[in-house]
């Protein structure tokens, strides 16, 4: 269930006092106490939606967060950065080398970066650890505490079918649903390294931390906040989700805001074109 107030799509769990004070424009960018007294804030994302990323930029304006942690860079592009770049667009898009990392244009993300000068930490799983994680052994490949994380155990078989679903619809049923396993082990390798990015920056410079990933990695059932419950069960965590023409985003959310979808292409043209 969720409520809309001028804009806003308020998570049942939310308190809020005086609701009316929730409104649009600008008052997507205030920030419930909740979170502002949160050791982590999950700002999640639909990646290519300008209107998201101001969002995030906004509230890490407000939350003064003392690390960020990046879905988008891996922790050897995260070194890269250094606080003269954070007043140079393309210096720092350069030093992140970000035009080859495949995800939407930088001019999007930068403004989270220059609202901050909190240290970057990388959370990206690099891209030959992801090709061998589709038939390798997930937990080797996450390393040192990968039973803690929950990587050694079977996905319930609700959970599995459920996450199978999505992987097929988003291939638009043009692979065979028995063979996406393998991107189910990625989503959990991912949703376990941004947590145990979250935990090192915590354990470095302490909270509050932010996070920006896409809403698949927020979700409060299976995503980054599933993981950090297991290893870290004391933290507070916020999550925001953002959804795009009031469809809300499934797998729970503290509170959901909502703007208007960006125009894309079919992702499905590619895989009508093959026929």
């Amino acid at each position: 269930m969720k409520t809309v107030l001028s804009g806003w799509m308020i998570g049942v769990g939310v308190v809020m006092a005086t609701p009316a004070a929730w409104g649009a424009g600008e008052g997507k960018n205030v920030v419930p106490d909740a979170a502002l007294q949160a050791d982590v804030i999950i700002l999640g994302e639909t990646h290519d939606n300008p209107a998201h990323h101001q969002v995030q930029a906004g509230w890490v304006t407000a939350l003064k967060p003392k690390a960020l942690v990046f879905e988008m860079l891996t922790e050897a592009q995260a070194a890269a950065d250094a606080p003269e770049l954070r007043s140079d667009q393309a210096a720092l898009g350069a030093a992140l080398g970000w035009a080859d990392s495949g995800w939407p244009d930088f001019a999007m993300y930068y403004p989270i970066l220059a609202a901050s000068d909190a240290p970057i930490y990388g959370a990206a799983v690099p891209r030959e650890t992801v090709q061998a994680a589709f038939d390798g052994d997930v937990m080797a490949l996450f390393g040192e505490g990968a039973a803690a994380y929950g990587l050694a155990d079977p996905l319930p078989e609700a959970q599995l079918s459920a996450r199978l679903d999505l992987q097929f619809d988003a291939h638009c049923k043009a692979m065979p649903r028995e063979a996406l396993g393998g991107m189910i082990e990625v989503q959990r390798l991912r949703d376990a390294n941004l947590a145990r990015a979250v935990v090192r920056a915590l354990d470095e410079v302490g909270p509050p931390v932010a996070v920006i990933t896409g809403n698949g990695h927020a979700r409060r059932d299976w995503g980054v906040p599933s993981y950090l419950a297991r290893v870290a069960p004391e933290l507070s965590v916020f999550v925001l989700g953002q959804s795009e023409d009031a469809v809300m985003p499934d797998g729970g959310f503290d509170l959901v805001l909502d703007a208007p979808a960006v125009e894309r292409p079919d992702p499905c043209e590619v895989f009508l074109n093959r026929e």
